[in-house]
Formats: C-alpha cells, structure tokens, sequence
C-alpha cells in the first residue's frame, strides 16, 4: 500500500490499528526521498540513521501499549530549528560546521509527542527570501515545475510535504514563511497567533537558545490537511517551560462555530498597495463562492476593518528595523546615508524599507504604538465577524530568480512589474498585529500550478480559521499530488 501521501490522522489510525509499523512508514518515506529528492532538494540534512531507530523505539512503545499523539509518524523540519548532532546553518556559509548541544523547544516537544524525524528541510539565506536556496545546500525547486520557486523561507518544508517526504512539518512565519510556500506547493500551514507557541532554538547560529520573545515572528505547522495542522499545533502550542511555561497553561477556545453556514466572513481580493494576479483572484472567489453557496454570511466590504495601507507601513517598519538591527556599524551608517537622501514627498515601500532600516529606539516605539491600536481595530472587527479570507502572495509560484541585490528583483503579475518585496504586505495583514491565519489550497492556475489563500482569525482564537479551513476542504478539496 502507497502510504507517503497519507494524512497524519490516516497514519495514527493504520498504526493503531496494526496495519502498518513505523518502520515500514519510515522506510518507505526515506525510499521515496532518495528516489525523488534528487530533483527537488527540499531535504537538505537527512537523518536516516536516528530515524529508523526511532521508528523501532515507536513499535516498540506502541507494543507496550503506549499511545502518543505523532507516535511513530515519520515528520520533517526546517533548517533553522536546532536539533542536537546535525548543522544549524541558515544557509549561511561561515556556520556550514555549527551543530547545536540540544534541540529546540518544538523538536524536543515533537519527540516527544512520538515523531520520527527524517531530517531537516532548505531555507533561504538566513530565512530571508520567498524563496530556498543558499550556497550551502542549494536550490530547492517547487515539486509542481522544477523552474520554480517552492516559496520561502519554509519552502524545503513545503517541497518536502507535497512531494510525499514525510506527513509533517515544522517551519516558521514572519514574511508569509509559512504561508507562501504552502500556497506555491499546493499544502497546508497555521501562522499561530503571536507567542502562542515557544520559539527557543529557532534561533541563527551561533547564538545561544534563549528564550526569548520574538516580535512577529512565529514557529507553526504544516500538513497535507487542515486537521493535521490541528494535531500538530497543538503538540507545539503552550509557553517556554523555562519561563512562562512554569506559571500558565495554555487552553484555547474552541472554534466559533461547527458549520459553514454560521462564520461571518470578510472577503478581500485586493490590498490597496498591489494587486491580486488574475489566478490567485479565482483561488480567492472559488473559497467565497463556497462559503457563500454554504449559507455563510460574506462581505466584500466593512468600515470595521483596519486600514491595510497604514498596516503595511507599519509591518515594513517593525519588521525591516529588526531585520538590520545588527547589522556592522559601517554597513548602518551608509543605511543612514541612503536614508537621508531620500524625499520628504517619496513614502513607497521602497522609502519606508530604508527609513526603517535606520529607525531609533523613539522611532519603533511609535511604530509599537501604532500597531496596539490597529490591535484594538481587530478587535472590534472580530466582534462582528469570524475570519478574513483574502491572497497570501500576488501569484502562484514565480520562476527561480538569484540576482544576489534583492531589491533589484521584480515579481510580475499579470504582464505588469513590481517590486520583489512589495508582496510581502498580504502576510503582513495577519503578521504585524499578530493574528492567526491558516493557508489553505484553492485551486489552479491556467498552468496548473497550485494557489492558495489565508483564513485570518481573531488573536488566540486559532481553532476558529483551522476549523474553517476544515470545513472548507470538505467543500472544495484539499491537497492533490503534482
């Protein structure tokens, strides 16, 4: 029986039921991975060896009569999370021989939960492109058309689930690194609410793994379907136990609902700052028309919802101040020598990428503010709906593009060129005030590549937009093979 393209739920039930071991699950997933990873490269540090002998461990468990939630499931996870014996790298070449003492917070709650790891998945250089590639590992190229992108910076993890290496996957999400690539390669993915789950170890080498709270930035999972996030998320969900984690438990609410036809939904096509390419637009109305045909309450317009191009202003600053935050002194002051050349009049993304580049300490705290009162918009938005549904990118997956000056890239949507970096603002919608949001397949593109959307729900409500994506996979369909 052809078991690498089963869901993680089939996979818990056949092992349980003694129809499969996970020996057998693992030896078939790392067969599929030496047969077809040559063209794909999504798994770029395998750890066959540590996997099998925890695949014997899990029969040997269950045989014992335990019963884990991920016992005996063979799972990926990206690059950037530490697991002890293998190379944390971030795809940056002076750290290609770093190998970490001890494992994530996330990778230790996976094991323990019963996982078997195959090894870890290709990212970007230092998690910081739509895009995987770094000269350390690589290229990985989308399972769908080999020319490409898988998305990033969780597209190893992406490339990995739809192309049968493993039923799960750990990533992360600040720019859509969820996300997008779920939404390039045709799966499924959960951006937690903001410090729902732990992020120690998650951290670029060599720095030590603290535990720290990270701002926007968030570890999720990602699956072949919406109830596998639901399984995986709630093995990751709950507070560092070095910190919070010794005071509060985590408990969240249940979904708002349990049928398609009472969530009260926004519908959003467009962000004022780009447009919505004409596939993706399809993707976008297919899920309204399913919930509209439901009898769900669907709106394509409210007074309630926060103003997206301030917000966009907004994530681009708290965001790219962070991302230069330490950077050398002489590369800040040339940031600073840019910056103040610029026009009072110019307030592109461009403009704001680089005025944030250089903000001070004065400058983010207003920023912060700001975002707390868009936080309070939300609020008041969710009293009187359930969830937003609108694009995570512009486009289905764009062609493989390296030129090494970033900024010099463009994305282009339908016959028109923008920015590369502009398509960052749809993820930003859910990422800079924190809010949860579930990338779920929907549809086609005329080429045949896959699109997706993004279910946004209210903060720590994220059984909310999972049991919508649920729903709405029982409505329109879910993941498909390449």
């Amino acid at each position: 029986m052809e078991w690498n393209f089963r869901t993680a739920e089939e996979l818990a039930a056949a092992l349980r039921a003694g129809d499969v071991t996970s020996a057998e699950l693992t030896d078939d997933a790392i067969a599929r991975i030496e047969r077809d990873d040559k063209a794909i490269n999504a798994i770029c540090v395998p750890d066959f060896d540590r996997a099998r002998a925890a695949a014997r461990d899990a029969d040997e468990a269950r045989a014992r009569g335990e019963d884990r939630p991920l016992l005996g499931i063979p799972v990926t996870v990206k690059e950037c999370y530490d697991m002890a014996g293998l190379p944390t790298t971030w795809g940056m070449p002076p750290h290609r021989d770093y190998v970490p003492a001890e494992d994530a917070v996330q990778v230790s709650r996976l094991k323990a939960a019963g996982a078997v790891v195959l090894g870890k998945t290709n990212v970007p250089l230092g998690l910081q492109d739509i895009q995987s590639f770094n000269e350390i590992y690589g290229t990985t190229n989308n399972p769908w058309d080999h020319e490409r992108t898988p998305g990033g910076s969780s597209g190893g993890s992406a490339a990995a689930l739809a192309s049968g290496f493993g039923a799960l996957s750990l990533g992360s999400d600040l720019a859509g690194s969820l996300r997008t690539p779920a939404h390039f390669c045709g799966v499924y993915a959960h951006k937690p609410t903001l410090g729902l789950a732990a992020t120690r170890g998650m951290v670029a080498p060599p720095s030590p793994p603290l535990p720290v709270e990270l701002d926007l930035a968030v570890v999720g999972p990602m699956a072949r379907s919406a109830r596998d996030l639901t399984l995986l998320l709630d093995v990751m969900t709950g507070p560092d136990p070095l910190t919070l984690g010794k005071a509060h438990h985590v408990t969240l609410p249940p979904a708002r609902h349990e049928r398609l036809r009472d969530f009260r939904v926004l519908v959003i096509e467009e962000h004022p700052l780009i447009p919505t390419g004409s596939a993706v637009r399809a993707g976008v109305n297919r899920v309204a028309d399913a919930l509209a045909g439901s009898g769900a309450r669907v709106e394509r317009h409210t007074p309630l919802l926060p103003d997206l191009t301030e917000a966009a202003t907004l994530y681009t600053q708290l965001m790219f101040s962070s991302s230069v935050a330490r950077f050398p002194v002489d590369g800040y002051e040339q940031l600073q020598a840019r910056a103040a050349e610029l026009s009072a009049d110019d307030q592109s993304l461009d403009a704001t990428r680089l005025r944030a580049m250089v903000f001070t300490h004065r400058d983010w705290m207003e920023a912060n503010t700001r975002r707390e009162l868009h936080r309070h918009g939300w609020r008041r938005f969710f009293a009187e709906f359930d969830a937003v549904v609108c694009p995570i990118t512009p486009t289905p997956a764009f062609p493989h593009d390296h030129d090494p000056d970033p900024l010099a890239r463009r994305i282009d949507i339908d016959g028109v060129e923008y920015p590369y970096f502009d398509q960052l603002v749809l993820a930003g919608v859910a990422t800079m005030p924190g809010l949860p949001s579930t990338a779920i397949p929907a549809g086609r593109s005329p080429e045949g590549l896959p699109v997706g959307v993004q279910l946004i729900g209210p903060m720590f409500e994220d059984r909310t937009p999972l049991r919508l994506a649920e729903l709405l996979e029982r409505e329109i369909g879910g993941f498909q093979t390449a």
